[in-house]
């Protein structure tokens, strides 16, 4: 399945991906508001051993079939989120709690 990826000029690090370039006919009005004028960043083929950095392939193939588009929106850099993302990045930190003990 082939796939173009739009980011919006309103919201950054949020993206629309559509199975065709253009075709924004199963977006709702409101969405496309949201995000404001969109300009394509990159077409790519979404095989089943493709892996994307924020987003489960299967999950974004079968939005793209369901509903015609799938929305990706930023990561929640919350405490737990951003510990995450250090040790999938190799980083390991201790963040402590609130007591000042450190939390893996």
């Amino acid at each position: 399945m082939q796939c173009v990826i739009y980011k919006g000029r309103k919201k950054a690090d949020t993206y629309l991906y559509l199975e065709r370039e253009g075709d924004f006919s199963r977006v709702p009005p409101a969405l496309l508001a949201l995000l404001g004028p969109l300009e394509p960043v990159l077409t790519l083929e979404l095989g089943p051993q493709r892996t994307l950095a924020r987003a489960d392939v299967n999950q974004v193939r079968a939005q793209l079939r369901e509903q015609g588009y799938y929305l990706q929106m930023p990561p929640r850099e919350g405490e737990d989120g951003l510990q995450e993302r250090l040790k999938t990045e190799g980083f390991y930190m201790r963040i402590p709690d609130r007591d000042g003990n450190g939390t893996s």
